[in-house]
C-alpha cells in the first residue's frame, strides 16, 4: 500500500484542507503516516503569512527530500501560490498546486508516477467566483471538527499577503455547509468550528442569504449538533442578529474571537483597518451588556512600522481598560509584496521581541482575572484528552478545565461545577 505524509503549516482553513486531501488520498487506498515517517509522498501545505512561513516550507521540502530521495514530492498552498516559478525551481519538488484544484492532488500524482513530468497548476485568484469543495467527513486525532465555509478576503490590509493568495471572498453554498454539518455530526463529532480565510464574511457573495442565516439554519436544521464556534469575527460583522442568536441558541457558544490587531488609531489607519478604538469599545461593550457571559479573545499586532513606545503603551492601555479575556500576539512581520513592507520607521527586532513579552505577561493576567470569575459557576464542557490523571476539555467560553474522574468519557459534554483556578486552567467536579 502506497503511503502518504503531510505537513501543515500556517492557520486553521490549512489544516481543514490537508484533511480534505488527506480523505481523498485514503479514498485512492494510501495510507497516512507520520511526517516523521518515510513515505511515498509527502505533501507540504504551505504558509506565506511571512517571509519566515515561506523560508519554513522551503526547510520541509528539503527534509521530505532528504527523509525519501525516490518520494513524490508536491508542495500546496499559499506560498505555492504567490510563488510559484519559485517553489517549482526547489529540487525534489514535483508537483506545484496553489490554492485551487487541490481536488486533483492524487490524480497528479498518478499522473506524476506515470510521466515523471513536474506538474505546476496555479490559477488567477483575483478571478476566481467559485467556493473550492474538500468535503470531510473525518478528522485524526481530534475531537471538534473544523468546517471550512468560506475562501478568501476583501479586506487587503495593509500588512497582509492573503487576499494575493486566496483571492476574494468566495462562500459555500448553503446547502452544502448544512450536509457536512450533518455527516460531522453522523460521524459523532459533538462540536464545529466555522472556519474560513474571514469567515464572518460569509455570505457577502450570497443573494438574500447571509452569515447569521447559516447560523441560524445550522442551529436548527443539524439534528444531534451540541455546539457550534466561530473561529474568528470582525467586529462590524458583529451584528444584532448575530448577538441575539448568541444569546437565543443552545448551540453557538458564549465566545467570540474578534481582532483588533493595534490599540491606537494611528496605527490602525496604517493597517487599513477602518475603525477607531473608540468604535471599536463601543460596540464591545454593547456585547458584553447584551451578553454578560461571553469570552472576548483578540488578536494584536505589536512592532508595526512606525509603531512608538508611546503608541505601544496605549494600546497596552487601552487593552486592559477592554479586558479582553485573552490575547493572540504576532510581532509584526516584514512581508515583501505588502505596502507595510515599503513603510518608513520598521520596528527593531528587540524591542518587538520585549513588548510581545509585555503583551503576553498582560494576557495570562486577563486570562487568570477571567478564570477566577468562573470559580463557583456550572460550565458546559467538552472533554478531549487525558493527562496526569485529569480529564481535560474546553468550556463553552473556551477556558481550559481539568477534572479528577474515571467515569467522565471523552468526546461528551458534561456540566462542571467549577470549585478552583489552577493558574489559567480551571478545576472542577461533575
Amino acid at each position: 500500500m502506497a503511503t502518504v505524509a503531510f505537513h501543515t503549516l500556517g492557520c486553521k482553513v490549512n489544516s481543514y484542507e490537508s484533511e480534505g486531501m488527506l480523505e481523498l488520498f485514503k479514498k485512492r487506498g494510501y495510507q497516512s503516516v507520520d511526517w516523521k515517517e518515510k513515505a511515498d509522498v509527502y505533501v507540504i501545505n504551505t504558509c506565506t503569512v511571512t517571509n519566515t512561513g515561506d523560508a519554513k516550507s522551503r526547510q520541509m521540502i528539503r527534509r521530505a527530500k532528504k527523509e525519501n530521495p525516490d518520494a513524490i514530492i508536491a508542495v500546496v498552498g499559499c506560498y505555492a501560490q504567490v510563488a510559484s516559478g519559485e517553489v517549482a525551481g526547489i529540487e525534489g519538488v514535483d508537483i506545484v498546486i496553489g490554492t485551487k484544484h487541490r481536488e486533483k492532488i492524487v490524480d497528479y500524482i498518478e499522473d506524476y508516477k506515470a510521466n515523471h513530468k513536474q506538474i505546476v497548476d496555479v490559477s488567477d485568484v483575483m478571478k476566481l467566483k467559485q467556493f473550492e469543495k474538500l468535503n470531510i467527513t473525518s478528522f485524526e486525532n481530534r475531537t471538534r471538527a473544523f468546517m471550512k465555509i468560506q475562501d478568501g478576503c476583501n479586506n487587503f490590509c495593509t500588512y497582509c499577503i492573503i487576499p494575493y493568495a486566496r483571492g476574494g471572498v468566495r462562500s459555500r453554498a448553503p446547502e452544502d455547509v448544512l450536509r457536512q454539518a450533518q455527516e460531522l455530526v453522523n460521524q459523532g463529532f459533538v462540536e464545529i468550528v466555522l472556519t474560513g480565510i474571514h469567515t464572518a464574511g460569509y455570505g457577502m457573495d450570497l443573494e438574500n442569504y447571509s452569515f447569521s442565516d447559516l447560523l441560524r439554519d445550522l442551529s436548527t436544521k443539524v439534528e444531534g449538533l451540541k455546539r457550534i464556534r466561530i473561529s474568528s469575527i470582525e467586529m462590524s460583522q458583529v451584528t444584532p442578529e448575530i448577538i441575539n442568536l448568541i444569546a437565543t441558541s443552545p448551540v453557538i457558544v458564549d465566545h467570540l474571537h474578534i481582532p483588533i490587531q493595534s490599540g491606537t488609531d494611528e496605527t490602525l489607519r496604517r493597517m487599513a483597518r477602518h475603525y477607531t478604538t473608540a468604535e471599536f469599545e463601543e460596540n464591545l461593550n454593547k456585547l458584553k451588556a447584551a451578553l454578560p457571559t461571553l469570552s472576548v479573545t483578540t488578536d494584536v499586532i505589536v512592532g508595526f512600522p512606525g509603531e512608538t513606545e508611546e503608541d505601544f503603551e496605549h494600546t497596552y492601555n487601552w487593552i486592559k481598560k477592554c479586558h479582553f479575556n485573552q490575547l493572540h500576539v504576532f510581532p509584526y512581520s516584514m512581508r515583501s509584496g505588502t505596502p507595510a513592507a515599503k513603510m518608513a520607521n520598521q520596528v527593531p527586532g528587540d524591542v518587538k521581541k520585549d513588548r510581545v513579552k509585555r503583551l503576553m505577561a498582560l494576557s495570562d493576567e486577563l486570562k487568570h482575572d477571567f478564570a477566577l470569575s468562573q470559580v463557583g459557576r456550572t460550565l458546559e464542557v467538552l472533554f478531549e484528552e487525558e493527562k496526569d490523571g485529569y480529564k481535560i476539555g474546553h468550556a463553552s467560553n473556551y477556558l481550559r478545565v481539568k477534572v479528577k474522574d474515571d467515569a467522565i468519557k471523552l468526546n461528551h459534554l458534561y456540566d462542571i461545577k467549577i470549585t478552583a483556578c489552577d493558574g489559567v486552567d480551571l478545576l472542577g467536579e461533575k
